[in-house]
């Protein structure tokens, strides 16, 4: 497996309690979606998998090592994470340094430095701009550079916090190739997401928390035949989800073409 959460709790200096008696386990090539409400312990729980933050009580190991016993230096050559706000993660003058920064901080060979960075500012469409100022860029811009910069350290877990915010269709779309490349090469991803029709199609499994309890852990077809928890978590079923249920049918894929396998349209 390559994260195994048991018994996680997580309190902050404030007394908010946080994380309650969580436990889980990623495995190997999953691509995860962790849901629920905002401060439902979604963004304390990923912060644990790569050491920013420590468990009151409880355990959370990375590939079979406890973050608690290991340097945040260090398990970030396993797990990257792509925060909420670019410019939250943007600390280079130039979109080079910037998506170079973490694999040279991983200690990467140069060469394979160059072809890390070279490949996703390609694929993210921002080869052009590799000696620009990210803060002259537009949001969805630094958000794709953030993303590449992400991608680039080449760690076996990445975690997207709300990717999809602030892109296009066309953009959403090169995040959707990325995800299916990490997919194929056997890696763990995890999507903190309120897009449900993004998590409908790129996802099959689901996490949803609520006030720092873990509510539910299955399989995303499986959420969205559950109204009362969509409900309760305050989550909005896919369009597709909502046709078929006015319709009365159960998909065997939460996808358009799904749905026109139930319901064909007439000659």
């Amino acid at each position: 497996m390559a994260i195994e959460v048991t018994n996680l709790c997580f309190n902050y200096e404030s007394g908010v309690e946080a994380l309650k008696d969580v436990s889980l386990t990623l495995n190997q090539g999953e691509i995860v979606a962790l849901l629920g409400h905002n401060g439902s312990g979604k963004s304390t729980l990923v912060r644990h998998f790569n050491g920013l933050l420590h468990p009151s009580s409880g355990c959370v190991k990375v590939n079979g090592i406890s973050t608690a016993d290991e340097k945040v230096s260090r398990l970030a050559g396993m797990v990257a994470m792509l925060f909420q706000n670019p410019d939250d993660q943007i600390c280079k003058a130039n979109v080079w340094d910037e998506i170079t920064f973490g694999p040279i901080n991983i200690g990467y060979a140069p060469e394979r430095i160059q072809k890390l960075g070279e490949k996703f500012l390609s694929s993210l469409g921002l080869l052009e701009m590799k000696d620009c100022n990210p803060h002259d860029l537009g949001f969805s811009e630094r958000k794709r550079l953030v993303m590449g910069s992400v991608l680039a350290m080449d760690t076996d877990i990445v975690v997207f916090d709300e990717p999809t915010a602030g892109l296009d269709q066309r953009e959403i779309a090169m995040l959707e190739a990325e995800l299916s490349k990490l997919r194929d090469a056997g890696r763990t991803v995890v999507i903190i997401s309120h897009d449900m029709d993004f998590v409908a199609e790129n996802c099959t499994r689901a996490i949803c928390l609520e006030n720092g309890v873990k509510q539910f852990d299955g399989k995303v077809a499986e959420l969205f035949m559950n109204s009362e928890l969509l409900e309760r978590c305050g989550l909005l079923p896919p369009q597709v989800v909502q046709l078929s249920n006015h319709y009365g049918v159960q998909l065997d894929e939460i996808t358009p073409q799904g749905f026109m396998k139930k319901i064909p349209l007439a000659p």
